[in-house]
C-alpha cells in the first residue's frame, strides 16, 4: 500500500498570515493535531498542537525557558526563539518550516519509518510540489484495521499456507532451515527443529500467525541446541 491509498486528501489548510488565534480555533474545532501552511499553493510550513503549548495569553509560556517569567526577564540567556515562539500573533512565525512530505507513490513502510525517525505524527503529501493529502499515523492505523479485516475468502491449502510461510521465514536471518521443519495440517502450523533463543521461537510463531488461513501453532516440539549439546 502507498499514501495515495490512505491519505486523507480533504485537507485543512491556513495561509502564513492566519492568525495564531484562528490556528488554534481551528485544530480544536475540527478535531485535528495539525495543520499544513499553504501560501500561492505551495506547502511552506505545519503548525501542530505542539507549537501551541507554550503561549503567554494562558500562562504556560513559562515552562520554555524552565524558570518563572520574572526571572528570565533579568536573564542575558533568555532565547529570542522562545519569546516568538509563545508571542507571535501569526502562523509564519511559529509554524514549522522543515517539513518532511512524501509523494503519493510513497510505501506505507517509508512512511511508517519517517513517522518515528523524524518523531512526528503526520506527514503532507506532494505531487509535483503541490498539497494532495496528508497521512497520519492515524491512517495507518486504520489501514491496518482494514487490512486483517477477515472477509470470506474460502479455506486456503495447506500447501499454499506452507509455501507461503516459508517464504517469510527465509527472508529472516534468524531462520535456520537447516535445523527447523514445518509441517502444515488443516491450517495448524507445526513447528519442530533447534533454536538458539525464546525470541526466535516468539519470532516463528508471529511469521506463522501472519500468514492467511493459519488457524494456530504448535511450537513446543523446538528445543534449544545448547540444552541437547549438555545430554
Amino acid at each position: 500500500m502507498n499514501a495515495k491509498e490512505v491519505m486523507t486528501a480533504k485537507v485543512i489548510t491556513v495561509t502564513s498570515g492566519a492568525l495564531v488565534s484562528e490556528v488554534a480555533s481551528l485544530l480544536f474545532e475540527r478535531r485535528i493535531s495539525a495543520l499544513p501552511v499553504v501560501d500561492g499553493g505551495r506547502l511552506v510550513g505545519i503548525v501542530s498542537e505542539g507549537d501551541l503549548l507554550h503561549r503567554y495569553e494562558i500562562g504556560t509560556d513559562c515552562a520554555l525557558g524552565g524558570d518563572p517569567w520574572w526571572m528570565r526577564l533579568f536573564s542575558a540567556d533568555r532565547s529570542p526563539e522562545e519569546y516568538v515562539k509563545s508571542h507571535a500573533r501569526y502562523a509564519r512565525d511559529i509554524m514549522t518550516t522543515d517539513v518532511a512530505t512524501v509523494a503519493p507513490d510513497t510505501p506505507l513502510a517509508e512512511i511508517a519509518t519517517l513517522l518515528e525517525r523524524r518523531r512526528i505524527k503526520r506527514v503532507p503529501v506532494l505531487d509535483q510540489g503541490q498539497l494532495v493529502g496528508i497521512v497520519s499515523r492515524s491512517d495507518l492505523v486504520h489501514a491496518l484495521a482494514a487490512a486483517t479485516r477477515t472477509g470470506d475468502a474460502g479455506p486456503i491449502a495447506d500447501e499454499a499456507i506452507r509455501a507461503g510461510l516459508l517464504t517469510e521465514l527465509r527472508r529472516q536471518t534468524w531462520w535456520r532451515k537447516e535445523l527447523s521443519n514445518v509441517t502444515v495440517e488443516q491450517g495448524v502450523v507445526t513447528f519442530a527443529g533447534l533454536i538458539e533463543t525464546e525470541n526466535e521461537r516468539i519470532a516463528a510463531r508471529v511469521a506463522a500467525e501472519s500468514i492467511p488461513g493459519v488457524r494456530s501453532v504448535v511450537d513446543d516440539r523446538l528445543a534449544y541446541r545448547d540444552h541437547l549439546s549438555m545430554v
